[in-house]
């Protein structure tokens, strides 16, 4: 006999004194960004009292309180959902089923790679498989398996996890995470990259990405050394095959009895294929545009010239130019070679450089020579240069996963992409044309990223599908966000050519409103092809999310992607 669910987690998590749960629709934040307060406008705001009864704050046009009981007391859940305040709400019964993950929390291995506090997690994951929960997603850090010495290799505490997540029924998604962990809204570990790569780096720091002012990025490695054998005789997607590869050998057992379901590749920060354009720790705030992450300084050159020499002014300018174009000192070398042969190539030498009027982490397009309306960006050489930036990023995706296919033959395999929705509804999409995606107003650049992924038979999981662009627009107008707009457009970029598509919250979520957002965009309304996310995997498993009233939300928000009848609901 099943045990309920509410009992089930009320007896291992007894409930607290007082609990305020905030929309998370309201902050303005999107994934891996960094955030100093949440904003919380135009919504409610719900708070737990000692006397189990919910009291919403309701703004509008007036303010006023209203008491609601709390889940799991003596009223039925039934009433309890009824007392939330109506809403416009759809029926997802008889929709698709849509299976549901849960991220694990990102310190449940250790640095040494041993499982923290198992019977505490054993106990979560139980709650979840109350609910019907599909399964979890876990992040197998480079960083750990492989911290100390190339091709050595620990997946001592992943086994155990693999082993209690098997035990009580549930899938896997397995991330193979090469970046660090660390510097991060949301980041409570620190995973940095293995010290053999790490000692590597500080002899040849051209192995880390480069912003304008020659400060490395160590949250993952270089696309510019796919290719170069800079890692103790290894390229980088060597380096990243091995382990792949010694993954699938380890955990045979798991792939065989399926439960394994998909494994997802990371193939840039925060496993996501993009440029680290946005860098919490090199001084980004949300909404800034970022920076392109191919740079180099020029060496300064002085000239001096008595008041006998026969030579003009616009003479002394171009030698200086010709003498810093053959002084450079490049940062990120091995990119900035391939940026100047592309040039070379192309028969416009002096094209070899990155935008010199693109602005800095934090500026905003219209501040920028490259970006306003009207800018460089649309201009012969930004053309040439957006191209090859983001070729730069498609070709990384390709060369990675077509390992990855060779590593899992057979097994599901994902790319993530990040949802740049900040300057969305300006012309040049700054923050995504810095990230990688060339997808200006007059552009798809999800297209050919779409068209890599067929290639290989390769799924996308995409975030921020919570997001509504009005709540984005009340928190910060200035950013010109659109992250429904975002949404739609590359959920239809990864339809059109016919690739499963999955996705995940970019901020933690709690709410109906955040859920229902999620519903509607895994099953489109009235779509003429029944098309649908192939999985949902929500971010993530934490205290927060298993206290009383949200857990009663979020079983509700399961049923829904399951496709089953949610009684609450009200009868058209």
């Amino acid at each position: 006999m099943a045990v309920s669910s509410v009992r089930l987690f009320n007896s291992l998590y007894p409930p607290r004194s007082s609990l305020i749960a905030y929309s998370t629709l309201h902050s303005g934040f999107p994934n891996s960004l960094g955030y100093n307060s949440f904003r919380v406008k135009g919504g409610l705001v719900y708070s737990i009292s000692g006397s189990s009864r919910i009291r919403a704050l309701v703004k509008g046009k007036g303010e006023r309180t209203e008491d609601y009981p709390l889940a799991g007391d003596s009223t039925d859940n039934k009433k309890v959902a009824e007392s939330w305040p109506r809403s416009l709400q759809r029926d997802f019964a008889g929709t698709p089923y849509v299976p549901v993950y849960v991220m694990l929390p990102l310190g449940v291995i250790d640095r040494n790679c041993e499982l923290v506090d198992p019977e505490g997690l054993t106990n979560q994951l139980r709650i979840l498989k109350s609910v019907n929960v599909d399964g979890v997603m876990i992040d197998c850090w480079w960083g750990i398996v492989e911290a100390h010495a190339p091709q050595t290799y620990n997946w001592s505490g992943y086994r155990r996890l693999f082993q209690i997540v098997r035990d009580l029924g549930l899938k896997l998604q397995v991330v193979m995470s090469f970046h660090e962990c660390g510097g991060n809204v949301g980041d409570d570990v620190n995973i940095p990259l293995p010290q053999w790569v790490r000692e590597i780096g500080d002899s040849n720091p051209d192995i880390y990405f480069t912003d304008r002012e020659g400060r490395r990025n160590t949250e993952c490695l270089t696309w510019g050394i796919d290719k170069e054998r800079v890692l103790r005789g290894r390229t980088a997607v060597e380096v990243y095959f091995d382990y792949m590869r010694n993954f699938r050998v380890e955990f045979d057992d798991f792939f065989v009895s399926g439960v394994i379901a998909e494994i997802e590749v990371g193939m840039g920060p925060c496993g996501e294929l993009r440029y680290p354009s946005y860098p919490v720790k090199h001084g980004w705030k949300y909404p800034g545009i970022g920076e392109f992450q191919v740079h180099f300084k020029p060496l300064l050159i002085t000239t001096s010239f008595d008041d006998s020499t026969l030579i003009d002014t616009f003479s002394v300018l171009i030698f200086q130019a010709l003498m810093e174009l053959f002084l450079v000192q490049c940062y990120d070398k091995y990119l900035m070679k391939r940026l100047k042969k592309a040039a070379e190539l192309r028969g416009h030498t002096f094209w070899g450089r990155a935008p010199d009027n693109s602005g800095s982490y934090n500026s905003a397009p219209h501040e920028t020579g490259f970006f306003r309306d009207g800018g460089d960006y649309d201009s012969y050489y930004g053309r040439f240069f957006l191209n090859w930036y983001s070729q730069i990023l498609v070709d990384h995706g390709d060369r990675v996963l077509a390992l990855a296919n060779l590593a899992f033959e057979g097994t599901c395999i994902a790319a993530k992409l990040s949802g740049i929705h900040w300057w969305y509804k300006t012309a040049s999409h700054a923050a995504e044309l810095t990230s990688g995606f060339y997808n200006p107003a007059h552009r798809d650049g999800y297209a050919p990223i779409a068209a890599m992924l067929k290639k290989h038979a390769v799924g996308l999981n995409f975030t921020c599908v919570e997001l509504r662009t009005l709540n984005q627009h009340e928190g910060f107008p200035e950013a010109m966000a659109d992250p429904e707009g975002l949404v739609w457009q590359v959920l239809n970029a990864a339809w059109d050519v016919s690739i499963p598509v999955a996705s995940e919250n970019a901020l933690p979520c709690y709410d109906r409103e955040g859920y229902n957002k999620i519903l509607e965009n895994a099953k489109p309304r009235n779509d003429p092809d029944g098309r649908h996310l192939s999985a949902f995997t929500y971010l993530r498993l934490n205290p927060a999310l298993i206290e009383r009233r949200n857990f009663v939300e979020f079983e509700r928000f399961v049923k829904g992607m399951h496709g089953e009848a949610i009684s609450d609901l009200p009868l058209n």
